[in-house]
């Protein structure tokens, strides 16, 4: 069964960080381009952060450019976003995405992705 799994959101204070996981399971994250999206109440699902296959690409939407960053571990098959410096406008639930065939800065793009985990809460309040 070809899922995945997202973890690590919580309630943190302005200032604070988390470190967001997404797990693969039932297939290998190797060959696909992996993204992180949010989607805050009464928005639409935004892209936040992307990565490349190799991991040698990275893209940030320009809202957490300098606090939060993407990274990959092909040997756990898991992807990481590590968010720094949180703001409370950065509450929203978060989502992971793979596929295939994704390049470039598209993979910041909803529409490039079948396969989306089932989202984790980051809430940022004192």
């Amino acid at each position: 069964q070809v899922q995945l799994v997202e973890s690590g959101g919580d309630l943190v204070q302005p200032g604070g960080s988390l470190r967001l996981a997404c797990a693969a399971s039932g297939f290998t994250l190797d060959y696909d381009a992996i993204g992180w999206f949010r989607q805050a109440p009464g928005k639409e699902r935004e892209g936040v952060s992307c990565i490349s296959i190799s991991g040698g690409d990275t893209y940030y939407a320009d809202s957490v450019k300098g606090r939060f960053t993407i990274s990959r571990d092909n040997a756990r098959n898991t992807a990481y976003l590590q968010m720094n410096n949180l703001k409370p406008e950065d509450t929203a639930v978060y989502y992971c995405a793979t596929d295939i065939g994704v390049y470039g800065s598209s993979c910041l793009l909803n529409s490039v992705y079948d396969y989306w985990g089932q989202g984790t809460q980051v809430t940022v309040s004192s």
